[in-house]
């Protein structure tokens, strides 16, 4: 049977619907409204040409999605996690990734496999070349194809929501400034590739909640190049 990641784009989540939610959803992902930045329900509706009513029930849905704060009587606003939020999102993330990995192994050798193969190949080539917007987007393209490669709609569901509530290629372009950053990352996908490659499910689940840890500790500031 063809699994979920056969039928999808590997490197990428699942399609989204073409609501207004999901509409107003990737402008706040996509950066159009960074952290801080006011929505006004006046503009969101004339711009979608609706009236004030979804945009305000949609807006209602990201804040409870924790994208957004409405603040009565002043405006809503993109909302950036805290730091305790981010940390204990990263520390969802490393568990779902890291079984993610583990069932990508046990698969054997699959079309979302020979995707990994070739973008490990390319972050390799993006590391050498100091291309951090380059390798940002193929950093993006290999935790998908990971969770992709699961196998698993449960958690390719939990995922996404995740990585909504991370905003985490904003996330990503923070951590990449650091060069030496990138050639560490660069080796930890290597290393779970050849986990994955070898079919060790423990070492690939293993590898990938270090690698997870440590773009955490980059991010928030741990003391430590990795």
């Amino acid at each position: 049977m063809q699994g979920i990641a056969e039928v999808s784009n590997l490197g990428a989540p699942p399609p989204s619907d073409d609501s207004l939610l999901a509409r107003i959803r990737d402008l706040v992902l996509g950066g159009t409204y960074p952290p801080g930045e006011p929505l006004s329900e006046i503009f969101l509706a004339q711009q979608f040409d609706v009236s004030r009513t979804p945009v305000r029930e949609a807006l209602k849905q990201l804040e409870r999605e924790s994208l957004i704060e409405i603040r009565p009587k002043v405006g809503t606003y993109v909302r950036e996690p805290t730091k305790r939020e981010i940390v204990e999102l990263f520390q969802l993330k490393e568990g779902l990734e890291g079984m993610a990995a583990g069932l990508m192994a046990r698969r054997g050798r699959t079309p979302s496999l020979e995707f990994l193969e070739k973008n490990v190949k390319a972050s390799e080539a993006a590391s050498v070349a100091h291309d951090s917007e380059r390798y940002a987007q193929l950093v993006h393209e290999f935790h998908w194809a990971l969770v992709n490669g699961s196998d698993n709609t449960k958690l390719v569901e939990h995922y996404r929501l995740l990585m909504n509530q991370l905003a985490f290629h904003r996330l990503v372009l923070k951590t990449v400034e650091n060069p030496r950053r990138i050639s560490a990352s660069s080796g930890e996908h290597r290393l779970v590739l050849q986990m994955i490659q070898d079919k060790d499910h423990f070492g690939a689940e293993a590898a990938m909640r270090n690698h997870v840890y440590a773009s955490a500790r980059e991010l928030l500031g741990g003391g430590r190049n990795s």
